[in-house]
Order: structure tokens, then sequence, then C-alpha cells
């Protein structure tokens, strides 16, 4: 039995493509990966990362194990880095799966060696407080023995001008000297934007490669890779003064048509859209009204320049940047946020 989903993602191969090429090309000499952690931004690991391969990227950074192992058959593992590092409760899983651990601490590095060794990647923590060894953490008897692939840090601000980057490179620059290394990573999608300084010997673009715009600098190079579209269940006319959805959040101005199809926070088309979305067909816009609820959006229809009928499907409006704005949630959240019951389209 063949069940035809209510909503759908339609994505674009060709954008994908292009986007990391840019983010490849933006990053000079330097090799560039793809974060395709949390299920590649929403949009599906297991379609995405043979298409980044045949496009010669060989560098992918998820942050689990469970997602190394979803993509450990796609491409070689050893190419698979896991950003989260590793525990002893992971060892055999993760030497099974043969993707590369990230150490983040002193804990993970002594796991790592009692657990045989072999090469890992190393994260250090030049000033976003999250995951790495401090500067204040490294010495060469913790050190000994790691054979040492990617040495690597995580830009904090870099979709902001502000002091805090120039501060991470130097830092960066200053705790690597004495760590012995094949190669050097800082910049993600943001940090390539801010020049070839932070590209080093690898960069790892996430955002930006779906389509995402983390700097405006980005804002013409970036393409629109996926449009989540949903099926119209039922058409209403309603008269002037007429309230719609929860909490009566919208009323009626006029004679109005209203559409409600079928997509809401459930699918990750969240409730910021309220009163400030927008669906298309061609060439026509339909604002969003009212509350967007779980399972349904209403918009309105009045405008529409062909006769539209139940089961006939509208576009959410989705480019990325106007998105967030409309909305208030961020670009990530928008993508990583798109949920499973989108059936998905690659044309």
């Amino acid at each position: 039995m063949t069940l035809i989903a209510p909503s759908r993602l339609r994505l674009d191969s060709s954008a994908l493509i292009a986007n990391w090429k840019t983010m490849a090309r933006m990053s000079g000499a330097a090799a560039t990966g793809a974060a395709v952690k949390a299920d590649a931004y929403g949009l599906g690991a297991c379609e995405v990362v043979p298409k980044l391969w045949e496009a010669g990227c060989r560098d992918f950074f998820v942050a689990h194990w469970s997602e190394a192992a979803a993509i450990a058959k796609l491409v070689p593992p050893g190419n698979i880095a896991v950003l989260n590092g590793i525990s002893s409760d992971d060892m055999a899983a993760a030497k099974e799966i043969g993707a590369i651990p990230v150490l983040n601490t002193a804990k993970q590095i002594s796991a790592w060696k009692a657990g045989g060794g072999g090469r890992c990647h190393l994260m250090l923590d030049s000033g976003i407080n999250r995951l790495g060894l401090g500067p204040d953490q490294i010495d060469a008897q913790l050190l000994e023995g790691l054979e040492i692939d990617i040495l690597m840090s995580h830009l904090a601000s870099a979709d902001e001008d502000v002091d805090q980057n120039r501060r991470q490179l130097a830092m960066f620059h200053q705790a690597s000297q004495n760590i012995s290394a094949r190669r050097k990573s800082l910049a993600n999608s943001a940090g390539i934007a801010l020049g070839k300084d932070y590209c080093f010997d690898l960069t790892r673009p996430g955002l930006a490669v779906y389509g995402g715009v983390p700097r405006n600098e980005l804002s013409s190079e970036i393409k629109q890779v996926v449009w989540p579209e949903a099926r119209i269940l039922q058409i209403r006319q309603l008269d002037a003064g007429i309230p719609v959805g929860y909490n009566a959040t919208f009323t009626t101005r006029e004679c109005s048509v209203l559409a409600t199809i079928s997509v809401g926070y459930a699918d990750g088309y969240f409730r910021g859209f309220s009163n400030s979305g927008f669906c298309r067909l061609d060439l026509d816009r339909f604002p969003v009204v009212g509350r967007v609820s779980m399972d349904l959006v209403t918009v309105d229809i009045s405008n529409s320049s062909s006769q539209l009928a139940e089961g006939d499907w509208l576009a959410m409006e989705f480019e990325l940047n106007g998105a967030a704005a409309a909305s208030g949630v961020s670009q990530y959240e928008l993508l990583t946020g798109l949920g499973r019951r989108y059936s998905r389209h690659w044309i």
C-alpha cells in the first residue's frame, strides 16, 4: 500500500552542490568538508552525503555515533568525524563503525588511548567555552602518543563583526604551535566568509551548504535548497468580522476565501509564522492568517489568479534568511526542525 503524504519537501540537488562548491571556492587552498549532523540539517543525510561525495567532499562531520553509523556504508568510515567525542561505553561500537572521534577532554583522550588508540581528531576550545581542551589543559604528556589528524576549534561569533573572531584566531594559532597534527581546521560557513586567514587546511561548512546565509557577504552566493509544500485540505468563504484559528489572533476584514493546508509546527513550520508567513503558487502570494497549529495552517487565497481546489499544493515561503526574519526562529532551527512527516523529493 502506497500512502501519499499531504506535505512534502522539494529539494534541489544542483543548488546543494553549487553551495558546497561556493564554500570550496571561498576556502581557497584549504580542503572543504561538510557538517552533515542532525540528518544533514534536516534534509536527509543518506541522500545528501552521496551527492557531496560525488561533488568532491571528503570530510564529513556528525555529532553522534548513531549518525556516523547511518552513513558509514555510503562513504569510507575514516572520512567521518564524530564531533561529540567518545566514552568507554562507545568504544566497541566506534571501533566497529570505523569513524574517527573528535577528542574534547582529558578523559576522552585517556579512554581513546586505553581502547587502543589510533587516528583521532582533537578539539581546542579557543573561546566558545563549549567543547574542547582549553589552552591551560594542553600538555605534552596528555597528548603523547595521539595520532592527531585534524586539530580543530570552533568560532563562536563568526556571523558578526566582533573582536572575538580575531581573538579566537590568535588563540588557535598560538595553542596549535606545539601540537603535532596533520591538518588544522577552524572555519564554519560564516568563518569561511571572514577570509582565508580563517581557513587553514580544512573548512567545515554546514548552514550555507543547505541554503542558509550566515553573513551578508554570502547573500548573493547561496542558493535555496529546500521548499516545503502542503496540500489544501479545505477551502471556505468567510464574511468580514469572522475570527480564524486558535485564540482568534486574526479576524477577517472583508469577505475572504481561506484555505486550510496540511502543515504545522509538528512539521517545523513554527508558530512564529502565525500572521507573518506566506505561501506561493506561481506568481501568487498568500498570507498565513491566524495561529499556526500543530498540523494545520490557514492562508488567505482571496487574490488567487487560478481556481484553487481541495488537493492542490501550495509552496511555503522558506528562503531561510527571510523565513528567519518572518518567524523569529534561527535558520539553523528552521532546517533541523523539518519534521519526518514530509515526503522528500530530490530534483
